[in-house]
């Protein structure tokens, strides 16, 4: 039980004082904090090549590279490709080698390949470094389910996944916020020195407190793998000694694949595909309009300050959270009589309204020339609902599979980064050519449809889906 005697925990900790579920509360949101930190380093990186892009065409001193911008923004395209497809590379190493090592390697990486796109002197080697830093810089991202699967006990997990997605959505805000100001005031290389910065510190933190979180339940204790040090665990000797008492590789390999085929996961998968597109969409038109001399004419240092409403509404989502995603599943439980992993979406009819009013006035806005502060608070209305979402589906995939964390955490993340990835091609071409009204109502009402396509069949009937199709049986 808890302590308060009011909840019984799930699952039932070990007598092993190595079981992460023994762990101190401290250790554990240290830990937590700083998986949320490494999964912020990705679309923070990524998301500051949208502000870097203008002055990187144009024909300019310091290495900079007279080709249009759409070129430029290729780099951008395929960082955010390769946050989705490491992301599945991800889950497969950590079933093998343990979480903590992959974590380590894998930032190890992306501190040189951040601080290489910015000493980059041509395109070619600029997006190569973008291409690799994107691949390496995911782990955290695409993992976190897994790392708060390992260490939170089943009634704590929606307000610890709330922290972590807090984490996730405010980057690719917070990454404009900072390089609008350093492209203002220095050249955008220092753009990609302090994305390098910030991994360095991260990989620090890493260094000096995560441990393994993977534990076997299925093993007794006087089997478990001996733990003598956490530098080797780290570094994933230990994990390799013990690699008979985990997945094969060709198991470990093939997990990801057969999560997708759960129906659940892949209902899923899909509405985070046709929900986050749109954060990447209208960062990246939002900040075209605003800077176009005919239009609104923002400098760099206004396009950085115009980022804070979506900062506080993240903030500000973060807190209602907290309360919001718990008091759905009781309010569910209460009148079932028992929880059910469908209690976790309840929230996502609240948040897609918002959304969607925060969709619509950012067409209607930027298209009649409104003042760009109705456009800021839009846009923080559409953030504070996506925040909302973000927990709900990762909360409800984690309790409907939680043998499979990694698994179903890596398949939410290739959503999101797929739905970026498309929209990139189109969203600035479709807008012009039939105005932002149109274009983003149409969006909206994409909104709309895919929570009832996508979530209105999970809600009715994703425990017979469950049931039918069975358990991963990792």
């Amino acid at each position: 039980m808890t302590h308060d005697g009011r909840t019984v925990l799930a699952p039932q900790p070990s007598s092993d004082p190595n079981d992460p579920l023994n762990w101190s509360q401290w250790k554990k949101t240290v830990v937590l904090l700083v998986v949320s930190a490494t999964a912020f380093l990705a679309d923070f990186g990524s998301s500051m090549g949208a502000v870097t892009s203008v002055v990187q065409s144009n024909m300019l001193p310091h290495g900079q590279w007279d080709i249009s911008q759409t070129t430029v923004n290729h780099s951008l395209v395929g960082n955010l490709f390769m946050l989705g497809a490491g992301g599945i590379v991800v889950i497969m190493l950590s079933t093998y080698f343990g979480r903590a090592p992959v974590l380590f390697w894998f930032l190890t990486v992306a501190v040189p390949t951040a601080a290489w796109c910015g000493a980059a002197i041509t395109f070619d080697s600029f997006i190569t470094a973008r291409i690799i830093n994107g691949f390496f810089s995911t782990v955290g991202q695409a993992g976190g389910l897994m790392f708060i699967n390992d260490i939170f006990f089943f009634h704590e997990h929606p307000r610890k996944i709330n922290i972590w997605s807090g984490f996730i959505v405010l980057s690719p805000y917070l990454g404009p916020f900072c390089a609008s100001f350093i492209v203002w005031k220095s050249t955008w290389r220092w753009v990609f020195y302090l994305v390098s910065i910030a991994s360095a510190i991260c990989w620090l933190l890493v260094l000096a407190f995560v441990d393994e979180t993977f534990y076997d339940r299925q093993i007794p204790i006087d089997q478990q793998p001996k733990r003598k040090s956490r530098l080797l665990r780290l570094v994933g000797v230990e994990q390799w000694k013990t690699r008979h008492q985990r997945s094969s590789i060709g198991h470990a390999l093939l997990r990801p694949f057969i999560a997708v085929f759960k129906l659940p996961v892949f209902l899923s998968f899909l509405y985070y595909v046709f929900t986050f597109a749109w954060v990447i969409g209208l960062n990246t038109q939002i900040s075209v309009f605003l800077t176009n001399p005919k239009l609104y004419a923002f400098d760099d240092k206004d396009l950085g300050l115009f980022y804070f409403a979506p900062i506080v509404a993240t903030v500000l989502a973060e807190i209602a959270g907290h309360w919001v995603h718990d008091l759905a599943g009781n309010i569910y439980a209460r009148r079932r009589g028992r929880f059910e992993p469908e209690s976790r979406l309840l929230p996502i009819y609240f948040a897609t309204p918002i959304m969607v009013i925060g969709i619509v006035l950012i067409g209607y806005g930027l298209q009649r020339m409104w003042h760009y502060m109705a456009i800021a608070v839009s846009m923080a209305l559409f953030v504070f609902g996506m925040m909302i979402v973000t927990t709900a589906i990762n909360a409800y995939v984690l309790d409907s599979y939680p043998e499979a964390p990694g698994e179903v955490s890596a398949w939410i993340n290739a959503g999101r980064t797929v739905g970026g990835f498309i929209i990139t091609y189109f969203e600035i071409e479709w807008a012009v050519a039939e105005g932002t009204a149109k274009s983003l109502g149409i969006q909206a009402a994409v909104a709309v449809a895919a929570v009832l396509v996508f979530v209105v069949p999970l809600q009715i009937w994703g425990k017979r889906m469950r049931a039918r199709q069975g358990k991963f049986g990792f």
